[in-house]
């Protein structure tokens, strides 16, 4: 399987906060990135349906029976044996992208889309807390915080190329935008006070990862309106910006060590996902 380094790839702005892990640490994050995306790649490549169907479910089926002439799966396993990563996660993960494999994707409710969004990068989230040695139950409860205000912030900017392929997770105006984005937010505030507890040397770098990607949702909503939004194309955040935004991290850091960790604060939210989804075997 390719060499390839997926997370410098596709994932320019993980990369970016990636920089402020030790070495070995970025790489099992890299490698657990590899995997995530290769997946994720399945389902968004140029194939006809059927045939992404097919590849994914070699893949599926490969990963399960351990196909360790796969590099990107032995990695996987070598994580997940290193790190207690539960293969329920991992079939969680599967199961997003396999709703992404139909004619047409529609969400209809808060539920839907809390749950499609905890599959797809919630389950990142978790598994990337495991590779980070974090230990606090809240704390794995804010990594999934953390993934689901990115995959909400993902859903935000990515409407029209999404709707290109018959996916449609929210509506295509700006008040449902926003209203996704204000449910980002709240699932941003929720993760920050629990960064506390990931072990200090990657502390900073979730940090960084967390401001930069907010500052997306920040961009998005300087458009205004649906026509400047539709105008815009796919809004990144500059390296400008991210310089900006790693100093201001700098001060998250400071402001840690005068808060102490609150309560979690998006319980609601994980009661409606735990409807489906038993949470707490995966933590």
């Amino acid at each position: 399987m390719s060499e390839k380094n997926y997370l410098a790839i596709y994932a320019k702005s993980f990369n970016w906060a990636g920089f402020f892990l030790p070495k070995n640490t970025y790489k099992k994050c890299s490698s657990l990135y590899d995997f995530c995306r290769t997946v994720d790649n399945i389902a968004d490549d140029k194939n006809e349906l059927n045939i992404k169907k097919k590849k994914l479910s070699i893949f599926k089926n490969d990963f399960l029976n351990k196909d360790f002439n796969n590099l990107i799966i032995k990695k996987m396993w070598a994580l997940m044996e290193e790190y207690k990563i539960s293969i329920k996660i991992v079939e969680d993960l599967f199961d997003g992208i396999e709703s992404d494999l139909h004619e047409v994707v529609q969400l209809n409710t808060k539920k839907d889309l809390l749950i499609y969004s905890y599959r797809v990068a919630g389950t990142v989230g978790l598994m990337m807390a495991k590779v980070l040695n974090v230990k606090s139950e809240n704390s794995m409860k804010a990594a999934i915080d953390l993934g689901i205000a990115m995959q909400l912030t993902n859903i935000s900017r990515d409407i029209v190329e999404d709707s290109k392929n018959n996916r449609f997770y929210i509506k295509h105006d700006f008040k449902s935008i926003k209203n996704t984005l204000d449910m980002a937010d709240l699932f941003y505030e929720s993760s920050f006070a629990s960064i506390k507890e990931i072990p200090f040397n990657f502390r900073f770098a979730i940090l960084v990862a967390r401001r930069i990607y907010k500052k997306i949702g920040d961009k998005i909503l300087q458009k205004d309106n649906i026509v400047n939004y539709n105008k815009s194309g796919k809004i990144y955040v500059t390296n400008l910006n991210k310089l900006f935004e790693t100093f201001l991290s700098i001060l998250d850091l400071i402001k840690h060590l005068f808060i102490k960790e609150k309560n979690h604060l998006r319980n609601e939210e994980h009661l409606i996902i735990s409807e489906e989804i038993n949470l707490n075997e995966r933590i």
